[in-house]
């Protein structure tokens, strides 16, 4: 029943993130706009290509750089995006890529 509860709590914050930055995005910025996200991933091809797949045909540009011990790479994509709400469909997107930190 814990677990329930944390998972909902969570939840909850993802949303009240999303909420927030969708805010955000709406006051400050006009769409369509390039975007910038920024990742922290696992070292190895696997991660690297699972979020290359989320931003393909987009015209995104990734560029990439190992941290010093080589066991993570930083991750920054530019992009054009259409509105807020697409921002935002492409971070949960690769929320589900296991090991991922989105900054």
């Amino acid at each position: 029943m814990g677990t329930y509860k944390f998972k909902n709590l969570k939840m909850s914050k993802e949303s009240d993130f999303y909420e927030k930055l969708k805010k955000s995005l709406t006051e400050t910025t006009e769409f369509p706009s390039k975007y910038m996200y920024k990742f922290i991933i696992p070292s190895g091809d696997e991660k690297f290509k699972q979020i290359e797949t989320i931003f393909d045909n987009m015209g995104a540009v990734i560029n990439s750089k190992p941290s010093k011990t080589g066991k993570y790479i930083s991750l920054t994509i530019l992009v054009k995006m259409k509105s807020p709400d697409h921002v935002i469909s492409k971070y949960q997107e690769v929320s589900k890529v296991e090991g991922v930190i989105s900054l």
